[in-house]
């Protein structure tokens, strides 16, 4: 008569049974992560100089950023229909507003931002991933599209470079929630966030409007003649702002005190980087085939060297 298996040989298969269910699944966990990511970034309307090359603009430093984290880009590029971007937000992970000077509520860059803006929150009620980030401008349009209301106010921030002020909410944050020590106190230790903004939303103006406080946990402020917020992210949403420019510090060169190149500034950037590309890797969105795909992506346009007369080194336009 076969011998009665040992209560350690019955552990031992039901374990291994278990760890293959792991590893199961864990397999399937990453083979279905998107590991082709393209996040779209939002042109925008051109000024002085630039108006020469084209009617809108993406400085190349934001193409650089998400692409040194394992992403793509297409551009958004204004005027075109609603067919065209209900496609192109069908086809991409994640968009980017980027900073610059247009109007918050005239300007098609608003105009448009609002349409994926909206488009966005209606695919995360549906639990279809798709995440917004905000520089800058892009931050600050941010808080105009969710409460209806531009409730800027100048602060003349324009040229310097800052340690952020951590909120306790910071301590629970998607953003920072995976960001090693080190970099963490090098972001409330130093100043490595690039500030270029005249303009800010204070702590104020948030704190009394019920629709922003309800929308936006606040991570990080800032003091220059008032507390302003320089940090956001959203409590339901995979939104986030920064009124600071993490793109600047390894991708522009203009001499100013108000862009720092320290290692420690770079390792800031890649970080933030990282987070926005693996936040657009839970997104299954995709173009409809191979040739759509390649047609959309910003590798057909060249960038212009515009370091000479501009605050960037490189630009790509379009029509």
């Amino acid at each position: 008569m076969p011998a009665m298996a040992s209560g350690l040989q019955v552990r031992g298969a039901w374990g291994l049974l278990a760890f293959c269910c792991f590893c199961s699944a864990v397999s399937f966990v990453l083979r279905s992560e998107n590991e082709r990511p393209i996040i779209g970034i939002l042109a925008q309307e051109t000024f002085e100089h630039f108006q020469k090359f084209g009617s809108s603009y993406i400085a190349a430093s934001y193409v650089k950023f998400i692409e040194s984290a394992g992403a793509r880009v297409v551009p958004v590029r204004l005027n075109r229909s609603n067919e065209e971007y209900d496609e192109i937000f069908r086809s991409i992970n994640g968009i980017l507003f980027p900073g610059g000077g247009v109007d918050l509520e005239t300007s098609e860059f608003s105009r448009v931002a609002k349409i994926f803006y909206t488009k966005a929150l209606e695919a995360n009620d549906r639990e279809d991933y798709f995440p917004i980030w905000g520089t800058c401008l892009g931050h600050q349009l941010l808080t105009y599209l969710t409460s209806g209301e531009n409730l800027l106010i100048r602060t003349n921030t324009d040229g310097f470079t800052m340690p952020l002020n951590f909120t306790q909410a910071s301590n629970h944050s998607k953003m920072f929630q995976d960001f090693p020590e080190e970099i963490y106190e090098l972001l409330a230790s130093e100043p490595v966030s690039s500030h270029f903004h005249f303009w800010s939303l204070s702590m104020q103006n948030y704190t009394k409007n019920e629709k922003l406080r309800n929308f936006y946990k606040i991570l990080t402020t800032n003091f220059h003649n008032v507390e302003f917020i320089s940090t956001m992210e959203a409590y339901k949403y995979p939104i986030y702002g920064v009124q600071w420019h993490p793109e600047k510090n390894p991708f522009e060169w203009k001499n100013s005190t108000g862009i720092p190149h320290s290692s420690a500034s770079i390792k800031v950037t890649f970080f933030l980087a990282n987070f926005l590309v693996n936040e657009a890797r839970k997104s299954n969105h995709h173009f409809s085939s191979k040739k759509a795909e390649t047609d959309a992506l910003i590798y057909n346009f060249n960038p212009v060297y515009t370091g000479i007369f501009s605050s960037f080194d490189q630009t790509y336009f379009f029509d």
